[in-house]
């Protein structure tokens, strides 16, 4: 039977990527591998060296590293079972698949902290909207294995280290402390008590029961009504974790870093205790989240580790390219593909230029040329879109003569130079 015209027309209907995961397409990708590998670079000018996470993790790792209460594990995995029958969860975090390479391949028997940096996509089924993405892209930093106030500082000033240098002024920084096993038992308490005394719906009252937390958490109006006046965790820490946030606090004073105290904040994961902060820009609407971390001691216990403590951060690349649109900044240099463009005219030239841009690239220098059967005219718009810095110009007479021409695409300047000198040329030009 023969297809009829709307079954023709589905059949070879245009695809687009899935829901909610964006692509990032020339020349907007320039802008987005600029963020990330200048926030790679930050961290590894601080001693961060890289790891290589796998996209997919056992399942438990998950529920037991992140929390079975938070909205991640709950609600937002991308969960589901192999050609083996077992399960496994495409990553929506770095730190606990961070901490489960650590104890697996034995770093933390070694020199600690473990200062470990990582990038790639992470994955949580969400309502898709501006900013909130079911493939989101981050670069994280973990530092493994010391409990040390001034270790959250450097981690904390790194971070906002790496907003600045991509441009990024209109950003603040929140922190608070969630104490830990000393005093939040306590605080657990009195926070139940308060919360059992609402009138609250039956799923938030067994959240209630689970991680009171998360209750805080709640981002709908009417429960966040009724928490107004709810305990905070950090009027009930002890005299240790006190003075252990003061501590990050005095030295992010010493280092000229604002930040602004929110003791109401309560990050998305379970694992958090102590030193806990997150970097928001208002002009992102209702994601203002840009990227937030802190400490979370006992996660790699949890999962089958060492009693060691650990503090990371996770900043959010997609989100930092829309900060940086909202406040009007361009990085310089993102919109050049190539440095050397090379124009040939006629098959001869066109055969010597495919040498010499070969022999630009073995040398280090990016170059690229017009294809096909292009006029000056229309090769030079490819030089221009290509954001070169020289264009080289190759024509039959330039080519009897054993020479090119070499224009300056910023002063507009155009000098002729023997074809065996052009990469060292050029070379010279370009450092």
């Amino acid at each position: 039977m023969s297809e009829n015209k709307s079954e023709k027309q589905e059949k070879f209907k245009a695809l687009s990527a899935p829901k909610g995961v964006p692509d990032y397409v020339p020349p907007a990708s320039s802008t987005f591998i600029a963020v990330r590998d200048e926030f790679v670079r930050q961290a590894h000018l601080a001693g961060y060296q890289h790891i290589e996470l796998p996209v997919f993790e056992d399942t438990t790792l998950f529920a037991r590293g992140v929390g079975e209460s938070t909205d991640v594990v709950s609600k937002e995995m991308y969960t589901f079972a192999d050609r083996g029958d077992r399960s496994v969860t495409l990553r929506p975090e770095g730190t606990a698949g961070v901490m489960r390479a650590v104890i697996q391949h034995n770093l933390d028997r070694g020199y600690l902290p473990v200062k470990l940096n990582y990038y790639g996509p992470f994955f949580r089924y969400e309502r898709p909207q501006a900013g909130r993405y079911r493939q989101l892209q981050q670069v994280g930093v973990e530092a493994i294995g010391v409990d040390d106030p001034f270790l959250d500082a450097e981690v904390i000033a790194l971070a906002d280290r790496c907003y600045r240098s991509v441009g990024l002024k209109d950003f603040r920084l929140e922190l608070t402390s969630l104490g830990d096993s000393n005093c939040r038992p306590a605080y657990r308490e009195k926070l139940q008590e308060f919360l059992f005394n609402l009138p609250l719906d039956e799923e938030t009252r067994h959240r209630a029961e689970i991680n009171p937390l998360r209750v805080l958490d709640d981002k709908r109006p009417e429960v966040q009504e009724m928490t107004a006046d709810a305990p905070l965790m950090l009027d009930h820490l002890d005299s240790t974790n006190r003075e252990h946030f003061e501590t990050v606090t005095g030295t992010l004073d010493d280092m000229g870093i604002a930040y602004v105290i929110n003791p109401r904040m309560v990050r998305g994961l379970d694992y958090y205790t102590k030193t806990c902060f997150e970097f928001v820009h208002d002009g992102l609407g209702a994601q203002s989240g840009i990227g937030g971390g802190g400490r979370y001691d006992g996660l790699m216990a949890q999962i089958g580790g060492q009693d060691l403590s650990g503090i990371g951060y996770g900043l959010g690349i997609d989100r930092t390219v829309l900060a940086l649109e909202a406040e009007g900044v361009t990085l310089d240099g993102v919109d050049r593909r190539v440095d050397v463009f090379g124009v040939a005219l006629g098959a001869d030239s066109r055969r010597r230029m495919s040498l010499l841009v070969d022999e630009l690239r073995a040398a280090g220098v990016s170059a690229d040329m017009s294809y096909g059967d292009r006029g000056l005219k229309g090769a030079m718009k490819g030089a221009d879109r290509a954001g070169a810095r020289f264009t080289l110009v190759l024509g039959d007479r330039e080519l009897e003569a054993g020479e090119v021409s070499v224009k300056n695409m910023e002063d507009h300047s155009q000098d002729p130079i023997a074809l065996d000198e052009v990469v060292a040329t050029l070379r010279g030009k370009l450092a």
